[in-house]
């Protein structure tokens, strides 16, 4: 069993949902766990699948920045200066049966991976259940915290402990789960301050430059593939090819789809 990961280039936001959709298509094909990396250009809000749109609408922090809406839950999203994930798994893998386990097992990883470069992160639970609702209603994901989520050990002087830089969100397709995840790296100076949310480079002055960014996701990417007793393979070139891409991202640019909610 392979773990079946693919590096693309920054792309638009429906591209960039498009290439996930096709993911999630892809590991019902191979039976297995594939995963995508990619940036995004311009800088684009992701809204969470269950999310209205006229509440983007109402943030003043991100008028004029590109809006796409994700299949998966959570709430939004500004990229463009995070680290952006798709994985995909057939609803009959080990970690597809239960929302939490997928979840878990990747932060996981990404815990370790951080550890490895002195930042010590921790899976964040909720003090009591049911989780906080009043989180739930907050507009951005990274003013929210869900069980698992990734949050910083800083102490409250370097900016207060339990700062989330990781977050994940699924959706439960039809024969795969496909979950979405960002690594804030650092902060977001195209939108305004309640959108703008400390990175690690903000956390933590001397966080890994850029130039070993990938470095720190082939860790983690090792790391989930020993979780899973598996090899990591990285495929050649871009997820797919661009006249399908072009085909699929039509919908997700479509205001039918934005505005479906």
């Amino acid at each position: 069993m392979n773990l079946h990961v693919w590096w693309d280039d920054p792309a638009d936001g429906p591209s960039n949902m498009a290439a996930d959709e096709l993911l999630a298509a892809e590991a019902a094909e191979r039976g297995g766990m594939c995963v995508r990396l990619y940036g995004w250009t311009p800088a684009t809000v992701s809204l969470g699948g269950f999310q209205r749109s006229a509440d983007a609408g109402i943030q003043p922090a991100i008028a004029g920045v590109s809006i796409v809406r994700r299949p998966s839950g959570g709430g939004a999203i500004v990229h463009g200066t995070d680290l952006t994930y798709a994985a995909a798994v057939p609803k009959a893998h080990p970690w597809g049966g239960r929302p939490q386990l997928l979840y878990d097992a990747l932060h996981e990883a990404m815990r370790v991976a951080l550890l490895g470069c002195g930042i010590e992160v921790a899976l964040w639970r909720p003090a009591r259940l049911p989780s906080n609702h009043a989180h739930d209603a907050m507009f951005f994901c990274f003013d929210r915290r869900a069980s698992g989520d990734l949050v910083w050990l800083g102490t409250e002087a370097q900016g207060g402990r339990g700062h989330k830089v990781m977050g994940s969100a699924q959706r439960r397709l039809a024969s795969t789960v496909l979950q979405h995840g960002s690594l804030l790296l650092r902060r977001n100076r195209s939108v305004g301050p309640s959108a703008s949310h400390a990175g690690l480079a903000d956390l933590v002055p001397d966080f890994l430059p850029e130039t070993t960014v990938r470095p720190l996701v082939k860790r983690w990417l090792a790391g989930v593939a020993a979780a899973l007793g598996a090899g990591v393979v990285e495929e050649p070139g871009a997820f797919l090819n661009e006249e399908i891409l072009r085909e699929r991202a039509q919908i997700f640019a479509s205001p039918r789809w934005t505005d479906r909610r």
